[in-house]
């Protein structure tokens, strides 16, 4: 059983693996399946530079593995429980977007 503190650890790093959109993008990417680097780098229209930040980001979150294939390493989640809390937690946010009942939330960013 996990501590407050780890459960709030947990909780930060995947806060911030979702902090940027180019991770949200690989993440989403690698719901569908396991992609090699140059493969995502295209699919996403990034650098390779810029991709391997991203992904090494993602893997110190804990959320991407490394998988070797040979000369080559591909990546996909770490688990595959990751695809359905992503999705869990996309209709959750565009469910309470939905249903929001504040007048001012579009002017001031409320609720």
């Amino acid at each position: 059983m996990l501590t407050l503190a780890a459960d709030i650890e947990v909780l930060a790093r995947f806060g911030r693996a979702l902090a940027d959109p180019i991770r949200c993008r690989i993440l989403l990417t690698l719901r569908e399946a396991p992609a090699y680097p140059a493969d995502l780098a295209e699919a996403l229209q990034i650098s390779r530079t810029r991709l391997s930040n991203h992904l090494a980001c993602l893997r110190d979150c804990g959320l991407v593995v490394t998988v070797p294939d040979g000369r080559r390493s591909r990546y996909e989640l770490a688990d595959e429980r990751l695809g359905h809390a992503l999705d869990d937690l996309r209709a959750a946010v565009v469910a309470v977007d939905a249903d929001r009942t504040c007048p001012d939330a579009d002017e001031k960013g409320c609720c």
